[in-house]
């Protein structure tokens, strides 16, 4: 290592997560109604006030963990935001009372507007949850957790009814990577520090993994986006996609429980198979950076936006090198890192007004000027820079 070269990188990480947050506590509170504006201008003017169940549920967790884990944040300002923001799902994530299904889109004052048949607006509302258990100690907080945590496994693993997606007779079953990926994450943030949770979801982190690995396929060729229902590979179009940044993103998730597990054979299979083929087989070796879809046949993608260079995958791949390094010291894994990472400073990184682009087009350049909309909000630029400078802490004090 190159303790110069690492404290480069960790000063830079340092002073961008503070660019960013510094864009989002300015820019996104809404003091009237609690919650976050997340339709954000380069400059931080917000064009939409719609509020996305998804991003509120990031910007609550991502504000708790940064106040428990970072000693800079740790301040009262980003706590109460964190809190109005929870206060805001509390009273308006549910589309009725009694329900346990999530809205996807609400107004600025919480009626709902549009409901997904998914289970992923509930799943960041259980992130948002058991981050602010954590910072306050209130019990509802993480009974709400729970309760949401215990419906979406019923809804993926028992019965899907109440997710309001009918049977169709020409639609194979299927297995989306997205859904055990998820679960999995959510059993890890469960499980932190808290016995009585390892215990509770200790299989289910598991049977994730599973899951997750079903999608490698072709011989251990490709990693794709889904899969039949008893991991076969589907045919058409849906059946060829691959998307390197979620495989990327898989990846660091299977690590972080390979490692907990001390799972030898998972760890490797994680860097090998998600990290490093996902990555060399999604890095466009034209223009640089991370394509978002690619079909495993080399046909063109039916993805509009499948060359375009997103900020979220880029996020995951700097996480995931930097992890795997830290855990095998295979420098091929810091170079990788440092590949992306100057892709992504050169690129996305807005230093004029904080936050990074989210859209480029293939040749990177900036598509959309917005920083945030109905997908991109405080949580994968964030939560990259976070964990990214933390580990870079742990190498500088290993020496």
């Amino acid at each position: 290592m190159d303790t110069a070269q690492l404290q480069g990188w960790r000063q830079a990480i340092a002073d961008d997560l503070d660019r960013v947050m510094a864009f989002w506590t300015k820019n996104s509170h809404d003091q009237e109604h609690g919650g976050f504006f997340t339709c954000l201008s380069r400059d931080g003017a917000v064009y939409d006030d719609l509020k996305y169940v998804w991003l509120q549920g990031r910007q609550v967790w991502m504000y708790c963990r940064l106040y428990r884990k970072v000693a800079r944040y740790h301040r009262s300002d980003l706590l109460q935001a964190a809190l109005a923001g929870g206060e805001f799902l509390l009273r308006n994530a549910r589309v009725s009372p009694g329900s346990m299904k999530c809205a996807f889109v609400l107004t600025r004052d919480g009626k709902a507007v549009k409901v997904q048949r998914t289970i992923f607006s509930e799943c960041f509302y259980t992130m948002a949850m058991d981050e602010l258990w954590r910072v306050t100690g209130e019990e509802k907080y993480k009974k709400e957790a729970v309760a949401m945590m215990d419906q979406i496994v019923h809804w993926v693993r028992v019965d899907p009814t109440g997710l309001g997606r009918p049977p169709m007779p020409g639609a194979a079953p299927s297995s989306s990577m997205a859904v055990p990926m998820m679960l999995l994450n959510l059993v890890d943030q469960l499980e932190e520090g808290d016995q009585e949770m390892v215990e509770k979801y200790s299989a289910l982190g598991d049977w994730c993994a599973e899951q997750i690995l079903r999608h490698v396929q072709r011989d251990g060729q490709a990693v794709l986006e889904t899969v039949s229902d008893d991991g076969k590979e589907l045919p058409g179009c849906s059946g060829r996609v691959q998307n390197p940044g979620h495989a990327i993103e898989a990846g660091w998730f299977l690590l972080r429980h390979a490692i907990k597990r001390k799972d030898q054979v998972l760890k490797t299979k994680a860097i090998e198979k998600f990290m490093l083929l996902s990555f060399q087989t999604g890095w466009d070796m034209d223009h640089g950076g991370l394509l978002s879809f690619q079909d495993v046949d080399g046909h063109c993608p039916t993805q509009l936006e499948w060359n375009m260079k997103m900020w979220w995958p880029h996020s995951e791949a700097m996480i995931a090198f930097l992890m795997a390094y830290c855990e095998t010291r295979d420098p091929q894994l810091l170079q990788l890192f440092q590949k992306v990472y100057e892709y992504v400073f050169s690129r996305f990184s807005d230093p004029e007004h904080g936050e990074w682009f989210g859209y480029l087009n293939r040749e990177g350049e900036v598509a959309l000027t917005i920083k945030g909309g109905p997908f991109k909000g405080c949580f994968h630029v964030p939560r990259s820079l976070y964990m990214c400078q933390q580990m870079l802490d742990q190498l500088l004090a290993e020496g």
